[in-house]
């Protein structure tokens, strides 16, 4: 079709159609906010004027930026999310994209990834995202994928790419805290069987960690950040003030987290017997053991053991004693059962944990339960009632 410029607008167009009868159009060209050329177009006007007041008012939205809603008509969630990753990758800390990174791709794309952003209802959103994912995930996990999700459709929001976020209202029950636990701990004689059969392991490394971890209820990514300036071998403390990962060293979890707690002479002669040790690995690739040096080192090489190192040890040692499966967090849940069962004041136990004695209440709820029952009998036995 071929098409004539008008004298008035050089956007603006003339051509006739199959009828042979003059119609009028406007192709008008521009770079949206991410840099890209877009084109807002439309044909069949029956008169010049009328190409030309739709052109001006196309021209007056693009400025006062209410054209996006005219470039999101096909925008798809899958799309959305790429430009929503691109454009903030470099204000978002590592940990941070890399968790969002994972929920667009593995669980946002596949259910959602072809819808229209501007097509997506709360009750579609419901049936095909959320209780897709509750058929194979804990309510907990579904929610942190939910939240991610609504942070992205609130900067398209924010972007004007849709009017508001449908999705907000939309509620998921996480799991009850003390939920998270059941089973997921070992009673105070399968620990000591669970340490026997750790010591047993060729791993002095493994074997020191999984000791510390159960013996001072230290979230894994403590243990793994620790390094030899944290230790006070005199009197027997341990600083806690940073966590590692696969993303490197980062701050502790919560304020809370930073803490120096004691430990016993076990963990001790253990920790001085280990540093013997790996002052003589280090010494074997050509380097001396610095204070500044992480303590869980690998025999093959003297660098920081992997945090999958230690599923793996806890793995193999629950196999080996015969013991029910727990993952190395079940260790610090360990510590703190024994402790309550122990009747340890919750304030001393949410400070060794770097928790608030609320967090202890609510995740140890089904442990305070069984003592509230052991009180009442121990009570009507010495009163022979």
């Amino acid at each position: 079709m071929k098409m004539e410029k008008s004298n008035k607008d050089d956007h603006l167009f003339y051509y006739f159609n199959a009828k042979n009868e003059k119609r009028w159009c406007y192709r008008y060209r521009y770079y949206d906010e991410f840099g890209k050329r877009r084109e807002a177009s439309k044909q069949g006007f029956k008169s010049e004027s009328e190409a030309y007041r739709m052109l001006l008012k196309v021209k007056s939205s693009i400025l006062d930026g209410e054209i996006k809603e005219i470039e999101s008509t096909n925008l798809t969630i899958s799309k959305w999310f790429d430009i929503w990753m691109e454009t903030n990758r470099d204000q978002w800390k590592t940990p941070t994209i890399k968790a969002r990174g994972f929920t667009i791709e593995n669980h946002i794309k596949p259910l959602l990834g072809n819808i229209k952003i501007n097509n997506l209802d709360a009750a579609t959103y419901k049936k095909k995202f959320i209780n897709k994912l509750l058929d194979k995930l804990t309510p907990g996990t579904v929610h942190a994928y939910h939240t991610i999700f609504k942070i992205g459709i609130n900067a398209a929001v924010e972007n004007e790419i849709i009017k508001k976020n449908r999705f907000k209202k939309i509620k998921i029950k996480k799991d009850n805290p003390s939920t998270l636990i059941v089973d997921n701990f070992y009673t105070a004689e399968q620990l000591s069987i669970f340490l026997e059969g750790a010591q047993a392991l060729k791993s002095i490394s493994h074997y020191t960690a999984l000791l510390i971890l159960a013996s001072t209820g230290m979230r894994k990514g403590e243990a793994l950040g620790l390094t030899w300036k944290d230790i006070d071998f005199n009197n027997c403390r341990i600083t806690i003030n940073k966590t590692r990962d696969y993303d490197g060293l980062r701050p502790p979890k919560t304020n809370n987290s930073y803490r120096t707690i004691k430990v016993g002479g076990k963990v001790i002669n253990q920790l001085k017997l280990y540093q013997k040790w790996c002052k003589e690995l280090k010494l074997s690739f050509g380097h001396p053991l610095k204070e500044e040096d992480f303590i869980l080192i690998s025999r093959t090489n003297g660098k920081p053991i992997s945090p999958n190192s230690l599923n793996y040890a806890v793995n193999t040692v629950a196999y080996k004693q015969k013991l029910k499966k727990i993952t190395v967090h079940g260790l610090r849940h360990t510590h703190a059962t024994i402790l309550i069962s122990k009747r340890i004041p919750v304030k001393v136990i949410a400070d060794r944990l770097g928790n608030t004695p609320q967090m202890i209440n609510d995740i140890y709820s089904h442990t305070f339960e069984e003592l509230e029952i052991e009180s009442v009998e121990v009570f009507e036995e010495a009163m022979n009632l």
